[in-house]
């Protein structure tokens, strides 16, 4: 029902988005994306682009006098930074002033490699532009129109840091009024346990002074999901692969858990499955061990996620590597670039997971309109209470 394209480089004039499908009437204002790209902007760990770019983002289409019109939504990021490298990434052929010099050594871990031999490039930075995660500042400007589009059915979605490197939030209940505020609470590291969130800083400043860089882990907890989004009776429908699928395009992840599933892979069934009660003539599990899906369909329990992300690829020492021009070995490239991209990569999982949901959403309860939505919803809430 609702799709986006992304489109520009790192270092390029502009970042921009399109998106379909967002159903007329929905109040939409600058404000609204904004917030999220400046959670995006800033954090523990960050390298010197955080401090050039500001990130303010136009919404050129699809919205009028404060509301969406149900046509394609576009919105735009300039990067600031772009007139350093006017001439680097001009869309021009180059002057006679200006002679290219191409980067041959490829990182391990990055796509420059597979790229530049997938599109046959002599020049590694037609590669890293593209693959570069700066590109998720439009995934969050989209994710936050999705995020406005599930709050009118009172569903949220909030997200914090649970692990960076070695260390992890040992905290088995989560509050989710303090996750809800984590970025005002602690705005460098997303923890909502201040002494391992001291520890989280630490171990990211003896990193920068190692001149390695981290991972960890992200949670994301979605609340006020109904029962029935997704699908059991087609796998390619199956809302637990969509979510997946949807995060693990996120640069640097490389693993998605959902519910307790790494932990429930090495535990008896008697122990993992969520016993079914009924409560105020309401069905509900008594534990949320699947993280809300069962069968690729949403049951009504809080959804939960966790993202694994690998430490990224730009090393201050950098590893062997080979010159794809002479062929000899050499040092990897070393381009500017985060220590520890943890702290940020929170608000575009939940950007991605907004995407997504408010994806099957539309598709379960259709609409060209928030009014038509809306009744479509109440009638499904409608039914389900008469069902039961």
């Amino acid at each position: 029902m609702i799709c986006f394209l992304t489109a520009g480089e790192s270092h390029g004039p502009s970042e921009v988005a399109i998106l379909e499908g967002i159903p007329s009437g929905l109040n939409l204002t600058k404000e609204d994306i904004q917030k999220d790209l400046d959670k995006r902007k800033s954090g523990a760990g960050r390298g010197g682009r955080g401090i050039i770019e500001d990130d303010q983002v136009e919404i050129l289409s699809g919205v009028r006098h404060g509301k969406t019109l149900g046509s394609p939504i576009a919105l735009k990021v300039d990067n600031l930074d772009f007139k350093n490298w006017s001439e680097k990434m001009s869309i021009k052929s180059p002057t006679n002033n200006y002679q290219p010099s191409p980067i041959t050594n490829p990182r391990p871990g990055h796509a420059d490699l597979p790229g530049m031999l997938k599109y046959h490039f002599t020049d590694i930075r037609n590669v890293l532009e593209r693959a570069s995660a700066r590109e998720t500042v439009m995934r969050v400007a989209v994710g936050s129109v999705c995020r406005k589009l599930l709050s009118e059915f009172g569903i949220e979605i909030a997200s914090h840091t649970i692990q960076i490197g070695q260390i992890r939030l040992e905290e088995n209940s989560r509050d989710f009024e303090k996750i809800k505020k984590v970025f005002e609470t602690d705005p460098e590291i997303r923890c909502i346990d201040p002494k391992t969130s001291g520890k989280m800083k630490e171990e990211i400043k003896k990193t920068i002074l190692n001149k390695n860089t981290l991972g960890g882990v992200i949670e994301i907890i979605v609340k006020g999901i109904p029962t029935g989004l997704g699908s059991y009776v087609h796998w390619d429908r199956k809302l637990d692969g969509q979510l997946s699928a949807s995060l693990m395009s996120i640069p640097s992840v490389k693993a998605v858990e959902i519910g307790n599933g790494i932990e429930n892979a090495s535990k008896l069934g008697s122990e993992v499955q969520d016993e079914i009660e009924l409560v105020n003539n309401k069905y509900a599990r008594i534990t949320n061990r699947a993280g809300g899906i069962e069968g690729g369909v949403t049951n009504g329990e809080d959804i939960i996620l966790r993202v694994y992300h690998k430490p990224i690829s730009t090393l201050g020492n950098p590893l062997k590597t080979v010159d794809i021009t002479t062929k000899k070995e050499v040092r990897a490239n070393i381009e500017r670039s985060d220590i520890c991209v943890v702290p940020r990569a929170g608000v575009i999982s939940e950007s991605m997971a907004a995407f997504t949901l408010a994806q099957a959403f539309l598709e379960k309860f259709g609409g060209d309109s928030l009014t038509e939505l809306r009744r479509n919803y109440e009638g499904y809430l409608n039914q389900i209470a008469t069902d039961r």
